[in-house]
């Protein structure tokens, strides 16, 4: 090195028909860090595995540093003090992105509608466009979501097809929420699913003590069973008691 200047080696794939997003990853990472890269391109499928055998290492891309090797983009990210997601880990942040981006959409609509973002209205929509968008997630694999949801939900552990048939219910009392239609159907709709998912998620969780991934918000999410669950639950019982109690104020 010349005087202070910081400089890393890295290996990365890039060839004609693919070139590896975790390689400019990690030289993002680096630049970033204020390291100048030597970038060399691994650009056929022959010399890739040669540098693989040569190094013994399983993936590229990978990164040395004063010739000591770090590893991948991963590796990249723990020697920078950055926290790494490990596959399977518990996380909630799907639930909050999801909950924020409702929260803001309802915020938008409402003033779009009445000109302020703080209105009934507004936590109303915020309500069933979360149902709304749980649903979604659950209904673009329901085969997986029913294989969780059968874990600990009561009705459907003596009927199956309600596993089935439960993203449709709630992308169905979601959408009539939103529109403040047919409430003396989207609400009992709302109270029942909402209320057969509060007792068998208290129950799986805070009598039986069992440790769970929650279906919540699809059959591949990694969020425990738990608070999430019940405040999704809760919601849906809230607002069908809420439309019941108000209905000439939800357009009927």
């Amino acid at each position: 090195m010349t005087g202070n200047a910081k400089r890393a080696t890295l290996y990365r794939m890039v060839m004609p028909d693919h070139v590896c997003p975790y390689g400019l990853k990690s030289k993002w990472q680096l630049e970033r860090h204020g390291y100048t890269v030597d970038d060399h391109w691994l650009t056929t499928r022959a010399e890739t595995d040669a540098f693989k055998a040569e190094h013994g290492v399983k993936t590229t891309p990978q990164t040395f540093i004063d010739g000591k090797r770090i590893g991948g983009n991963d590796d990249l990210t723990r020697f920078f003090g950055g926290k790494v997601i490990e596959p399977g880990a518990t996380s909630y942040q799907p639930v909050i992105a999801l909950f924020a981006m409702t929260a803001a959409l309802a915020m938008a609509a409402s003033f779009a509608v009445s000109g302020t973002p703080f209105t009934v209205r507004a936590a109303e929509w915020f309500v069933s466009f979360s149902m709304c968008v749980l649903a979604m997630l659950k209904l673009q694999d329901v085969e997986k979501f029913s294989s969780m949801f059968l874990n600990y939900d009561l009705l459907a552990r003596r009927w199956v097809p309600y596993a089935y048939a439960y993203p449709f219910l709630e992308a169905l009392a979601g959408v009539l929420m939103a529109a403040g239609a047919l409430t003396w159907f989207a609400a009992p709709l709302g109270l029942t699913i909402g209320g057969i998912g509060a007792i068998s998620v208290f129950k799986a969780v805070y009598v039986d003590r069992r440790t769970l991934k929650c279906a919540c918000v699809g059959g591949s999410s990694s969020v425990p069973l738990g608070f999430v669950s019940l405040t999704e639950n809760l919601f849906m019982i809230g607002m069908g008691l809420w439309m019941l109690a108000r209905p000439a104020a939800m357009g009927m």
